[in-house]
């Protein structure tokens, strides 16, 4: 086992209480609850996310590859925000990779070195450097979230 899948099995079942504390009312850092029908069966999915500013707006940033929510959020478009106990609809506009380099390149720049080192780890970045991140963009979908 890779330590990209290691780390990813460790985050799953972080993201498991995560989720608990969430529903229970309990909002935390820039987590949130994100939640869109299945881009097959249709059916409500929920995954926690990082909902992050970045100069003035608000970004949800893939960290994972194959991240089953982005193949989703691109079939559906609008999702459901949670935090704590409040809900929200919100329309999720992908960036087209030339904008994304500057708000990833911002988001590395300006958050502690762990958030760095987790594109590293998945494998979607070569370095932990906000230039290295940046120069990842066609591998890291961003998404602004708009709307309510």
């Amino acid at each position: 086992m890779t330590t990209a899948e290691n780390y990813r099995r460790m985050v799953n079942a972080g993201n498991k209480i995560v989720v608990g504390l969430q529903r229970l009312g309990v909002a935390f850092g820039p987590m949130q609850l994100l939640t869109v029908p299945g881009r097959r069966t249709g059916i409500p999915r929920t995954f926690p996310i990082a909902v992050v500013p970045v100069d003035g707006d608000h970004y949800i940033v893939q960290a994972y590859p194959k991240a089953a929510w982005v193949a989703n959020v691109r079939a559906a478009g609008e999702v459901t925000l949670t935090r704590g106990r409040r809900s929200r609809t919100a329309r999720l506009v992908e960036l087209p990779v030339p904008d994304r380099r500057p708000v990833l390149h911002r988001l590395v720049e300006t958050s502690p070195p762990s958030v760095g080192k987790r594109y590293v780890t998945t494998g979607l970045a070569e370095a932990p450097t906000p230039d290295a991140v940046a120069a990842a963009a066609d591998r890291i979908a961003v998404f602004r979230v708009e709307g309510a």
